[in-house]
């Protein structure tokens, strides 16, 4: 689906409004953002025009108090949104009705049917909506990609991932159920995009189980098991009051295939591919790549129309189903 909403600058530059000054923002995605062509940064919006100004300050464009102001703006194109994911139904929302196309980060919603909803709205209108699961962008799952084709491990029976981070400080909004908070929904996701990104969006729910924080009022940790038709499963685990865990692997007829950082590496790391089998282990050190610029690369050529190989909003609908279904199979 190409956008044929705002239409993008003279010369084809997309201006970029950003909705909230999260931390994800200011660390990675306006990095990224400053070092592409293709895109600028025209307005950034905060509740509080200081803190939209200490931004501009660093990345440039025109500090804007209040969200719906920046919207508003006819020299904004798309926007950016990292706000609370509790928050991201109503911006979304309201960004495709001011005609602008929507980068968001994950999830998109904390709910399937307003997915489905805010997808639907967004074909309708000509506009894209893309969820920011930047790890997808990644090189390195590519060269897994043709690793297992080249079946380096035989065929595939089985699949893990597993995301799970350092207990978070009081008051973090991941603590805050009113904003879309808890584990399922901050870090389990990213293991089930991945089980998505490899073994395709045709997988259902077979069981999870979830601790709930009966004084915070979420989930702090849990784990699920998918599956594929073909008999392929994908045990997910989650949480985030664990040692920092960000890796998959599969396990084949003849052999198992791990990577550790998968989810979050910076644009330094060298990701290694890890092959054992029966009488011996083989490594394969990968390049660096940049993870954050890719995914603003993949949303600019959205919004430009160009050819993708598959689409963001199908993998936006099939990972809130997958997600809700999870959450309905509570143990």
């Amino acid at each position: 689906m190409s956008g044929s909403g705002s239409a993008p600058a003279p010369g084809g530059t997309v201006r970029l409004g950003l909705l909230g000054c999260a931390d994800v923002a200011v660390r990675r995605v306006l990095p990224a953002v400053a070092g592409l062509p293709g895109v600028r940064l025209a307005a950034v919006a905060s509740r509080r025009w200081e803190k939209a100004a200490a931004v501009t300050r660093r990345f440039g464009g025109e500090p804007v108090e209040g969200y719906a102001e920046l919207l508003r703006r006819p020299d904004v194109d798309a926007v950016y949104l990292p706000l609370p994911s509790g928050m991201h139904a109503e911006w979304i929302e309201r960004a495709l009705a001011a005609g602008k196309h929507v980068l968001a980060e994950k999830p998109l919603t904390t709910s399937y049917e307003r997915t489905v909803e805010l997808v639907g709205a967004a074909r309708k209108a000509g506009l894209v909506l893309m969820e920011n699961y930047m790890f997808v962008h990644h090189a390195q799952h590519h060269a897994v990609r043709r690793t297992l084709a080249d079946g380096a491990i035989g065929e595939l029976r089985a699949f893990a991932a597993t995301f799970t981070i350092p207990a978070r400080p009081p008051g973090d909004i991941r603590h805050q159920p009113e904003l879309g908070g808890g584990a399922l929904l901050d870090v389990g996701g990213y293991p089930v995009r991945a089980a998505q990104l490899f073994l395709g969006g045709d997988l259902t729910v077979a069981g999870a189980s979830r601790h709930l924080d009966a004084t915070l009022g979420v989930d702090v940790a849990g784990a699920a098991l998918l599956r594929r038709a073909d008999g392929v499963t994908a045990q997910l685990t989650f949480g985030m009051t664990h040692a920092y865990v960000s890796s998959y692997q599969f396990l084949g007829s003849v052999g198992r295939l791990t990577v550790e950082h998968v989810f979050t590496p910076p644009a330094s790391h060298r990701p290694e591919l890890r092959i054992d089998r029966q009488d011996h282990q083989t490594r394969i050190l990968l390049p660096t790549h940049d993870q954050y610029a890719g995914a603003v690369r993949a949303f600019l050529a959205a919004v430009g129309g160009s050819d993708r190989p598959d689409e963001p909003e199908t993998a936006a609908t099939d990972q809130a189903r997958l997600i809700d279904a999870i959450h309905r199979a509570q143990a």
